[in-house]
């Protein structure tokens, strides 16, 4: 941070840090702003003197903290965060480009609120840009979103209704440990209490969500994401292994979570795994990895091989005259 900003600037740059990071202390905060860490308590008692209630609390799980339902200046943005905002709504929303879209009328209240010179530049961003959806993307309903982050936040075990890719639908309590985003895709992370195992369900999939009584204590040592990758691949209907004949460090580049576990198997390593559509496992994942291979179990996805192995043949066959 530049030596020469003055006391006020650097408080609200301490209310800044203390709005984004909850628990900051007196020497991370010193370290930010780039003072003594009495200073930095100096920019904490001018918030406090504003009329800015700043809490602080020692121990391990102490530092400073703004009370809950303070009430805080304008948020001010510079140009390059207003422009990053746009491009990361459009990216991830491409129909916010519509007023009549709700994230794109959220978006719009956004840059209505921006200073002037700030706000011209946003504007022009999004009705100038076009975004192409993500064929992949889902987007998930913000209340039932909203539920299950809720949820994961109360570490309360909730009822969900589950729509499967194939139209089957059931219901389910799941200890709700994460929602993670992959990709554009929005996903549940639990222990479901109906299969008793690690679970991972798309939200978009998720037409109904209850709270129940039950608390819930998640994992120690999770880690939302890894959990999510090394389950993608697991519980679904139709089991899949395939055996390929190359070394698991050639192959594992070319292997997407949701195909399943790549373990070493003689010189080679196998794929174990499940999959809901054995003919999407066979055309748009195995069929792009460019070692021999041979699907050892799972009778729903050596029929789908078989079936693309019969098109590709068909398709170098001679033309009849």
């Amino acid at each position: 941070m530049p030596s020469d900003l003055s006391p006020t600037a650097r408080a609200l740059r301490t209310l800044e840090i203390l709005q984004a990071r909850p628990g900051t202390t007196a020497d991370q905060l010193a370290e930010r702003l780039g003072v003594t860490e009495r200073a930095a308590r100096r920019y904490v008692g001018i918030l406090r003197e504003a009329g800015i209630q700043v809490e602080s609390a020692r121990g391990p799980h102490g530092g400073y903290r703004l009370r809950r339902g303070t009430r805080l200046p304008p948020i001010v943005f510079t140009q390059a965060e207003a422009l990053g905002l746009v491009m990361a709504v459009l990216d991830g929303q491409p129909a916010a480009t519509d007023a009549d879209d709700p994230v794109g009328a959220a978006l719009g209240k956004v840059i209505q609120a921006l200073p002037e010179n700030v706000g011209r530049q946003a504007a022009v961003l999004r009705e100038h840009a076009a975004a192409a959806p993500d064929r992949d993307s889902a987007h998930p309903d913000p209340a039932t979103t909203s539920a299950l982050v809720a949820a994961v936040a109360a570490r309360r075990r909730v009822s969900i209704t589950y729509r499967s890719e194939t139209g089957n639908e059931w219901a389910a309590e799941v200890d709700p440990w994460a929602v993670v985003v992959r990709h554009g895709r929005w996903y549940l992370l639990c222990h479901s209490h109906r299969a008793d195992a690690i679970r991972t369900y798309r939200v978009d999939r998720v037409s109904a969500v209850g709270q129940t009584p039950h608390e819930f204590e998640p994992p120690d040592d999770l880690d939302p994401v890894a959990a999510l990758e090394e389950n993608l691949g697991t519980g679904w209907a139709f089991p899949t292994r395939v055996v390929f004949d190359a070394p698991p460090a050639e192959v594992a580049p070319w292997i997407r979570p949701p195909m399943g576990r790549l373990e070493p198997l003689g010189d080679g390593c196998v794929l174990i795994g499940s999959t809901n559509n054995p003919a999407m496992y066979a055309q748009e994942w195995l069929a792009t990895v460019p070692f021999a291979f041979r699907v050892d179990g799972g009778d729903e996805l050596r029929a789908a091989v078989a079936a693309v192995a019969t098109r590709f043949a068909a398709a170098l066959a001679p033309k009849e005259v």
